[in-house]
């Protein structure tokens, strides 16, 4: 399955629901929680750690000034065509909003 988080602060409620193999895109505000040292970091860990996939939208991390270069290892900064890419992947997407 793929989820779209724009939410933030991210909640650990939703990555709960998450299953191992899931691909995870970081949209809007949430693309900050993806830099080192950020205080949602322990559940984007955790995701990795279940195998999870995360991508955070290039231009969003450039938006809000950040540099894609300081986000967590195994995080995966994309554009849309690699938004669109995951979307035909996955038949089943979750908007978490």
């Amino acid at each position: 399955m793929l989820h779209l988080l724009s939410q933030a602060p991210l909640q650990a409620e939703v990555f709960e629901r998450m299953a191992p193999g899931d691909d995870i895109v970081l949209l809007d505000a949430t693309v900050c929680s993806a830099l080192r040292g950020h205080r949602d970091n322990r559940l984007l860990l955790r995701a990795l750690d279940r195998s999870c996939k995360l991508y955070a939208m290039r231009d969003m991390v450039a938006a809000h000034g950040l540099a894609a270069d300081r986000l967590l290892p195994g995080i995966e900064a994309i554009d849309y065509v690699g938004l669109v890419e995951l979307t035909v992947k996955h038949p089943a997407i979750h908007s978490w909003c």
